[in-house]
């Protein structure tokens, strides 16, 4: 990527720095990238940058700068961390702009854009067009009117920050003000924005009744009185974490013996699970009240509905192609925390990992208030040929030389010792033995014969 950016030179989507540029250069090409479609500022480093920090690396006074750059443009930017690279010519820093920011940038009172590789003035019409095309919400940097720096959990702001490192160890509050997390009142001291609620409180549950995820497992095609029910009421990092958890521990899993090999299969991607459920989280509208974030897995799909209808320019027809960011802040630390990928390919990754696995695309649909995404899973009714659910045997605790052993058993009349030696030639006879012997203690095989005749049959 680094030397295709410095092959073509400066274009639309690329901007070029030397180490000592003006910091307000820098903010008009990031505002110009992010009213239109991203791109990439590349920042050359050498032994000329000036630390500000008596002891800190030229790298990090330059990405401080960058910073600093975007944190001058109005509203704040707020982007990837910078990455630096080595290159045959020293040390570059990139500075991405992703697409689909979800406001109109200005700097110093003037909105800019991208011509190839200047930086323009919006016309009143273009301006007038991004306006409308973007709107202008920012519910996540509004500040609630009762919630102090108390109410948020120290070691959740300490593990986000220990993942960023050096760049926000420096000055945690800073950093969190930086990303929207925190705004500043006119005394200088720092005051939550909804977003560090959602992200680092002590309690969301208190304040955000809104913010929730409730996952359900029914048993058949359609929702019934039979069903197993979560509900998970904590800040966002967590609800993620915990709902992947859930999900991945109700899917049905299963196996098949081609030869000697164990094919493995799951009901639905657990990638593309995971991209669905953190879409969700990270794209709902939060002021949607009274309604949160529902999950359900039927014997033959997976529904994820969150609130909130599909946002700016994005529609249904070109959801794949077209980027944009509800909530920015949220977005960008959750892809700080490694839970989400900022450049906004999630659809295109859940479409690619659903066509590897066999199964259908995924389905998008706008409710009256909300959006809809529909994952097709494996046939319930599974054959021999097709693949056992082994997720019965799983939750009784039996290991995988067990579960090799029953698939062969559906597949073949009967199994002997040998048998399971030769699907796992690594494990001792012994080993062999007391497995056998386990499965026919706990009734789900038979052994028939005695010493060397001895074999095995499915109860």
């Amino acid at each position: 990527m680094l030397e295709e950016l410095l092959e073509h030179g400066e274009s639309s989507a690329i901007a070029c720095f030397r180490e000592r540029f003006k910091p307000d250069d820098l903010a008009e090409t990031l505002v110009a990238f992010a009213n239109g479609s991203g791109g990439t500022a590349v920042i050359g480093v050498t032994g000329r940058v000036r630390p500000r920090v008596e002891g800190v690396s030229n790298v990090i006074a330059a990405e401080e700068a960058a910073l600093e750059a975007a944190l001058a443009c109005t509203p704040p930017l707020v982007l990837p961390l910078p990455q630096a690279h080595e290159h045959t010519q020293g040390t570059v820093l990139l500075i991405e702009v992703p697409p689909g920011m979800p406001h109109v940038y200005s700097l110093h009172g003037k909105y800019l854009r991208r011509d190839g590789p200047t930086n323009a003035p919006l016309s009143p019409h273009e301006l007038r067009q991004l306006l409308l095309d973007r709107g202008e919400v920012g519910w996540e940097r509004l500040c609630p009117d009762d919630v102090q720096l108390v109410d948020l959990d120290p070691a959740k702001i300490e593990q986000y920050v220990a993942r960023i490192g050096a760049a926000a160890e420096m000055d945690p509050y800073a950093w969190l003000f930086r990303r929207g997390c925190l705004a500043r009142n006119p005394d200088g001291t720092y005051k939550p924005t909804n977003a560090g609620m959602l992200l680092f409180a002590r309690d969301t549950e208190r304040d955000y009744p809104q913010c929730e995820i409730t996952l359900v497992r029914y048993t058949g095609l359609e929702m019934s009185d039979e069903f197993e029910r979560v509900d998970i009421r904590t800040a966002l990092p967590d609800q993620v974490r915990r709902a992947e958890v859930w999900l991945n521990e109700h899917m049905r899993r299963g196996s098949r013996m081609i030869g000697l090999q164990r094919d493995d299969w799951t009901e639905y991607p657990p990638a593309a699970v995971r991209e669905a459920l953190v879409n969700a989280v990270a794209h709902r509208d939060y002021t949607v009240r009274g309604e949160g974030i529902r999950i359900a897995m039927f014997a033959d799909r997976l529904e994820v509905y969150s609130p909130g209808r599909l946002p700016g320019h994005v529609t249904l027809d070109n959801i794949a192609e077209e980027r944009f960011s509800r909530n920015e802040t949220l977005v960008q630390v959750l892809a700080d925390l490694g839970l989400i990928e900022r450049l906004g390919y999630g659809i295109n990754r859940m479409q690619r990992q659903m066509a590897d696995a066999g199964l259908p695309p995924p389905e998008f649909r706008e409710t009256a208030a909300g959006f809809l995404v529909t994952l097709r899973g494996k046939a319930l009714s599974m054959t021999p040929r097709a693949g056992i659910d082994t997720s019965a045997w799983e939750v009784q605790g039996l290991n995988p030389r067990q579960i090799d052993a029953l698939i062969f058993l559906t597949e073949n009349r009967r199994i002997t010792n040998r048998d399971l030696q030769e699907l796992a030639p690594d494990v001792s006879p012994e080993t062999i033995r007391r497995d056998l012997a386990d499965l026919v203690d706990r009734g789900l095989i038979l052994k028939i014969g005695q010493k060397r005749a001895t074999y095995y049959i499915l109860r």
